[in-house]
């Protein structure tokens, strides 16, 4: 898998800013359990997930109560926890006990080139960097991909010169190396989605 398997992301309606998260292990209702998320509907496809989240938008509700919506649905050993402008796939009060006594792979971006990779597992982060500067990494374990990332597409170099053009696209393709999983569009137009609203802190 590379940045070139994931060219159909770009100009899809999470484009402009998503984050998805996977969870090795549990199931979707575990996971919104996890975070505190009351499942309160299901959304059948991206378009009807969507629409869940424009009403559940923090500011929609009094005093902007800080949750989030988020959706979640089952793939071969994994739960999708999918957000359209949402940051609690980046939210360590989120990653902590979605990843104990497992592993947790998550990825976000939003329009103002803010960008988050996380892998973590049980409680410890493995990897953590900013897929615009892959160069800078934390972690436990920051340098354990340095191969793969290069072979995805990640250009590793700090000049001004360095290539970031498919960075969005590259993460996508790292997540699919330590999950399995290859996130396709229809996988993610046509999957029903477990909703709830969940707090960012």
């Amino acid at each position: 898998m590379t940045a070139q398997d994931y060219l159909w992301f770009d100009g899809t309606q999470l484009s402009f800013a998503y984050c998805l998260t996977m969870v090795e292990g549990i199931d979707p209702t575990e996971a919104l359990r996890r975070i505190d998320a009351m499942p309160t509907e299901s959304a059948a496809g991206l378009s009807a997930f969507i629409t869940f989240s424009e009403k559940a938008y923090p500011k929609r509700y009094p005093d902007g109560d800080g949750r989030f919506g988020i959706g979640a649905t089952q793939l071969d050993g994994w739960t999708l926890l999918i957000e359209w402008i949402g940051i609690l796939g980046i939210s360590m009060p989120v990653l902590l006990p979605l990843s104990e006594g497992t592993r947790v792979v998550s990825h976000y971006s939003n329009v103002d080139a803010e960008d988050w990779f996380y892998w973590m597992e049980d409680g410890t982060v493995r990897l953590r960097f900013e897929p615009l500067f892959p160069y800078h990494r934390e972690g436990a374990d920051p340098d354990g991909l340095v191969d793969v990332m290069e072979h995805v597409g990640f250009d590793l170099r700090s000049g001004d010169d360095r290539d970031y053009s498919l960075h969005t696209e590259a993460t996508f393709a790292l997540a699919e190396h330590l999950t399995g999983i290859r996130v396709t569009e229809d996988l993610l137009e046509t999957s029903t989605y477990l909703c709830g609203r969940a707090p960012s802190g």
